[in-house]
C-alpha cells in the first residue's frame, strides 16, 4: 500500500518525511491496518461506501458540471484514510484556534457596539463596511444571550515552515460539522478495532456542549431551539437535517416562522409557538426581508425586530459574517496584540488589503508571488473568475488592468502570499499518493470558554494550491483522528442525569412537516395505485396472448385509467393496451402520473423532512424510485412488466410495513396516515366507479378485486361465483377490509381525533365534521343503493377533507394562528 510513495518536492507531507518514511503516529495507523488481509479492507471499504449510500449522505454542487450530469445532488466523496494527529500537536492547534474564536468575538462585539477599533485607527472603516455583511440595523444592539459567536470554524493548513497557518475565519453559519460526524461514524462502522486501538479522541462531547451553549442563551428553562435552514435547495440540506436530528433540535424554514408581537414563532398543527433559539444556516443578508434584503424569501420579516426586543437568540448573531472578509485577515496579528494583548498563536495567511496606498504598491510589486481575490469574498472585480487568481499566471493585458481597477478602487482587492500546503495520503488505485488539503476546525462557546471539536473536516484536493477547497467534483473528504496517549472514555449525546423530565410527546409538530408527511403519504399510495394499475394491465395482456387478436373491455378500461390518471398522454383515439403502454406508465419522464414520477415525489417530499424519517425508511424512498428509474428495453415483454411493477410493489409494502410497525405514534405519523388513507379512499372509489358499474362483466369485477387486493377475502366469502352487490360491499362498505373506503373513513375519525384543536372551545373543527359526516353516510348505506353518483359523492367528499385538512393545520401566512383556550365554569 505504501511502496512507492514519494511525498511532493518541497511540500510538508503530513504522513512521510522527505524520504518517504511514514511518521512515527502513521506507524501505528499501518501496523494495525496491515493485520488485515486486502480483500478484507477491500470489503471493508466497500461497506463503508454502502452506508454512505444507504444513509442518503450527499450534498449539492451548483454549478461546476451538474446540469450535464443531471441532478445536482452528488454521492458523499469519502477517503477512505483518515488524517491522523498526535494529542500534543493537536493541543496546540486547539489553543491557537480558541484564541482566535475569542479575538473575533471581541472584534465583532466593538464593530456593532463602540467602536473603539476604528476610532482609534487599528482597524479602517472601509474593511467593516465595505462588507455586505456588516448590518447597519444590528449596530448597537446587543444579541440576546450576550455572545456574538455561538460556533467558530477556522480552515487551516501546514505551511512550509511546518506550522499550521489559517488560512479563512468561518463566522457567518460555519458548515462541515455533520458531515465530519458522519465521515466518522462511517470509517469507525468499517473499521472499529482499528479506531478503538487507536484511542481516537470522540466528537460527542463537542456536540454536548453546543447544544447544551444553545439551552443556556435562551430565557426559558425549557427553551424551543430551532436549526434555521435555507431549504432543500441549499448544498448542506443533508447536514441541516442531520445535525437537527442529532441535536434534537426543531428543523425549520424562514416560512415555518412568524414574528407576533415582537416574539418569533413556529407555526405548528396546534398553532402558534414560541421559539426561542435561532441555529441560524443561512446568510444574515437574507435573514429579514423588511429590514436587510427585500428580494429574500429564506428570512422571516420582522426578525431584527425580535432580536432588537430581546425575545429571540440568533446564532451566530445576525452580523457576524463580516468577519469573513479576507481583507480583514490582514490586520487580524495587530488586533491580537491591541485587544488580547498577545501574538497569535496560529498565524494567518499574509494579506495585504489593496485599500491602502503603501500595501497596494507592494501587491503590484509583488505580484509574481501573490494570489489576488476580491476584499470581500466576492468574485474577483473586472474578472471573469469565481475564485482568486495567481498574479504570476496574468499576462502584460491582463495585469495593466489589474492596475487600473486597483487604483480606481483598491478596496475591493486583497493580495495573499501563495503558500503550499501540506499533502495528506489518499488511496489511489490501491496505493497511497499524496494530496494537497485544507482541515476546518471548529469551536463552541461554553460558559468556561471554548471548547474544541476533537476532529475536524477535511477537503483534500488534487490542486497544488488547496487554499479555496469546496465540494465539487473530485475533491474528497476525510475524517481526521486525534490519538490520545490512553484509551478514551466513550461518551453519548443522550443525556445521564437522573432528574430528567419524563415525557411521552414529542412537542407541536411544524406545519410544513406535516404538510410533507401528509404528501409523502399521498404519492406512496399514488405510486402503488399507478403500479397496480399497471401490474393488472401486464397480468390481463399474458392471459389474453398480449392483446393482439382482441382487447376486453376490462384491459381498455385498465388503460383509459391510466391515461385519466396522467400515467400516460391523452390522444385522439383511445390507447391501445400493450406491454409497451404498461411500461410507459411505469417509467414515464414526461408524464406525471407515472410511477416513476409519483415515485420521485414522494421522495423529494421526504426528503424536506429527513430529520424525522429513519435511515431504513429514507433508504426504501429511495429503493423505490430506484427499481423504476432503470430503463427496461422498449421490446419488453408483458411478463417483465409484471415483474418490474411486481418488485416495485414489495418495496411500497415494505415501506408500508416499516412505517406502521416502527414508527411512533406522534402527529407526524398521523399526518402521513391520513394522506395514505385520504389517497387510498379516493382511488378505491375511482377503481370502483370505472369497474362496478351495474353492465359490469365478471372480467372487470374481478379486476376491480385484484386492484383492491380484496380476491381472497371475497372467494372464502362467497363460493357462489362473482356479483355486482358483494363485491361493491367488499370494496367500499366493508369496516374488516383494509382496502375498503369505510375502514380508511375509520380510521381518518381515529386520526383526526387524536390532533390538536386550535381553540379549546368543544367545537368540531371542519376536518372534523366532513369525515363525520362521510363517516355517517358509508354506515347507513346498503351495497344495493350504491351507484356511480354515490361513489363519485365519497370521492369528492374525500377530497374535501384533504383540502380542509390543509386549510387547517397547514398553518402559512395569513392562516397562522395561535391556539386559543376558553375560560369558563362547567
Amino acid at each position: 500500500m505504501i511502496a512507492g510513495y514519494k511525498p511532493l518536492p518541497g511540500v510538508p507531507d503530513e504522513f512521510a518525511t522527505e524520504k518517504g518514511v511514514p511518521r512515527r503516529h502513521w506507524m501505528r495507523f499501518l501496523e494495525a491496518l496491515n493485520e488485515l488481509s486486502g480483500p478484507e479492507i477491500e470489503r471493508r471499504l466497500a461497506d463503508c461506501d454502502q452506508y454512505l449510500r444507504d444513509s442518503g449522505v450527499s450534498y449539492r454542487a451548483w454549478g461546476d458540471d451538474a446540469e450535464s450530469m443531471g441532478s445536482p445532488e452528488r454521492e458523499w466523496p469519502l477517503s477512505h484514510i483518515p488524517l491522523v494527529i498526535p494529542e500534543g500537536e493537536w493541543q496546540e492547534i486547539a489553543a491557537g484556534v480558541a484564541q482566535r474564536a475569542e479575538l473575533l468575538e471581541a472584534v465583532l462585539a466593538d464593530i456593532y457596539g463602540p467602536g473603539r477599533l476604528i476610532a482609534e485607527g487599528a482597524l479602517p472603516p472601509a474593511v467593516v463596511t465595505g462588507s455586505s455583511e456588516f448590518l447597519r440595523p444590528l449596530h448597537g444592539v446587543k444579541p440576546p444571550g450576550g455572545r456574538y459567536l455561538q460556533l467558530y470554524a477556522a480552515d487551516v493548513g501546514r505551511g512550509p515552515d511546518g506550522r499550521w497557518w489559517v488560512l479563512g475565519d468561518r463566522t457567518q453559519a460555519p458548515s462541515g460539522a455533520g458531515y465530519a460526524l458522519e465521515n466518522r461514524v462511517a470509517l469507525s462502522r468499517a473499521f472499529p478495532e482499528l479506531y478503538r486501538r487507536m484511542n481516537v479522541e470522540r466528537l460527542a462531547p463537542f456536540f454536548q456542549s453546543l447544544r447544551a451553549g444553545l439551552a443556556a442563551l435562551a430565557e426559558r428553562a425549557d427553551p424551543r431551539i430551532c436549526l434555521l435552514s435555507p431549504g432543500t435547495l441549499s448544498e448542506t440540506y443533508f447536514e441541516h437535517a442531520y445535525l437537527a436530528r442529532y441535536l434534537g433540535l426543531l428543523l425549520v424554514e424562514g416560512a415555518d416562522l412568524t414574528m407576533r408581537h415582537n416574539q418569533i414563532h413556529v407555526r405548528t398543527v396546534a398553532g402558534l409557538k414560541r421559539a426561542d433559539v435561532l441555529l441560524r444556516r443561512i446568510d444574515s443578508n437574507f435573514a429579514d426581508p423588511l429590514e436587510l434584503n427585500s428580494a429574500s424569501e429564506l428570512g422571516v420579516p420582522g426578525l431584527i425586530e425580535a432580536v432588537r426586543a430581546g425575545s429571540v437568540v440568533v446564532a451566530n448573531a445576525l452580523g457576524s459574517g463580516v468577519l469573513e472578509a479576507p481583507a480583514l485577515m490582514g490586520f487580524i496579528p495587530g488586533l491580537a496584540r491591541r485587544v488580547l494583548g498577545e501574538d497569535l498563536l496560529l498565524p494567518n495567511i499574509a494579506t495585504w488589503w489593496c485599500g491602502q496606498e503603501r500595501e497596494r504598491r507592494e501587491v503590484l510589486d509583488g505580484l509574481d508571488d501573490m494570489a489576488i481575490g476580491g476584499a470581500f469574498g466576492q468574485a474577483l472585480p473586472g474578472f471573469d473568475t469565481h475564485g482568486p487568481i495567481l498574479g504570476a499566471s496574468l499576462d502584460g493585458e491582463a495585469r495593466e488592468r489589474l492596475a487600473r481597477l486597483m487604483e480606481e478602487r483598491g478596496a475591493d482587492f486583497v493580495g495573499q502570499e501563495i503558500v503550499k500546503l501540506s499533502t495528506t495520503p489518499v488511496l489511489d488505485n490501491g496505493r497511497l499518493a499524496p494530496r494537497p488539503f485544507v482541515m476546518r476546525v471548529f469551536a463552541t462557546a461554553t460558559a468556561s470558554g471554548w471548547r474544541i471539536m476533537q476532529g475536524g473536516f477535511v477537503r483534500i484536493s488534487d490542486q497544488v494550491d488547496a487554499r479555496a477547497v469546496s465540494m465539487r467534483k473530485g475533491v474528497l473528504s476525510a475524517d481526521v483522528w486525534i490519538l490520545a496517549d490512553k484509551p478514551v472514555e466513550q461518551t453519548s449525546l443522550l443525556p445521564t442525569g437522573k432528574n430528567i423530565r419524563i415525557r411521552r410527546i414529542m412537542g407541536n409538530l411544524p406545519s410544513r412537516a406535516a404538510d410533507n408527511m401528509f404528501w409523502l403519504g399521498r404519492y406512496v399510495e399514488r405510486t402503488e395505485a399507478t403500479l397496480r394499475i399497471v401490474r393488472a394491465l401486464a397480468a390481463q395482456l399474458v392471459e389474453s396472448d398480449g392483446g393482439r387478436e382482441k382487447v376486453g373491455r376490462e384491459l381498455q378500461c385498465l388503460a383509459q385509467m391510466l391515461v385519466a390518471w396522467g400515467a400516460l398522454p391523452a390522444e385522439k383515439k383511445p390507447p391501445v393496451p400493450s406491454a409497451a403502454l404498461a411500461l410507459a406508465a411505469l417509467e414515464s419522464e414526461a408524464d406525471y402520473g407515472s410511477a416513476l414520477r409519483l415515485a420521485r415525489s414522494a421522495r423529494r417530499a421526504a426528503s424536506v423532512i429527513r430529520e424525522r424519517l429513519s435511515g431504513d425508511t429514507w433508504s426504501l424512498v429511495g429503493d423505490l424510485e430506484a427499481c423504476l428509474v432503470e430503463e427496461m428495453p422498449a421490446a419488453s415483454t408483458e411478463a417483465e412488466v409484471f415483474e418490474r411493477a411486481r418488485n416495485a410493489l414489495r418495496v411500497v409494502a415494505a415501506l408500508s410495513g416499516l412505517t406502521h410497525e416502527n414508527m411512533n405514534r406522534v402527529a407526524g405519523w398521523r399526518f402521513l396516515e391520513i394522506g395514505r388513507r385520504i389517497e387510498r379512499g379516493v382511488n378505491t372509489c375511482r377503481f370502483a366507479r370505472q369497474l362496478s358499474a351495474d353492465d359490469s362483466p365478471f372480467g372487470e369485477l374481478d379486476v376491480l378485486l385484484e386492484l383492491s387486493d380484496s380476491q381472497i377475502t371475497y372467494r372464502q366469502r362467497y363460493l357462489a361465483g362473482l356479483a355486482l352487490e358483494p363485491v361493491r360491499d367488499i370494496v367500499i362498505l366493508d369496516p374488516g377490509n383494509p382496502r375498503s373506503v369505510a375502514f380508511q373513513v375509520e380510521r381518518l375519525v381515529e386520526h383526526l381525533d387524536e390532533l390538536p384543536p386550535l381553540h379549546d372551545d368543544g367545537m368540531p373543527e371542519a376536518p372534523r365534521r366532513i369525515v363525520a359526516n362521510l363517516a355517517g353516510d358509508i354506515g347507513s348505506i346498503e351495497a344495493a343503493a350504491l351507484d356511480h353518483a354515490t361513489l363519485l359523492r365519497y370521492e369528492q367528499n374525500l377530497l374535501s377533507l384533504s383540502d380542509a385538512v390543509g386549510a387547517r393545520y397547514f398553518l402559512q401566512g395569513p392562516h397562522a394562528a395561535r391556539g386559543g383556550k376558553i375560560m369558563g365554569l362547567a
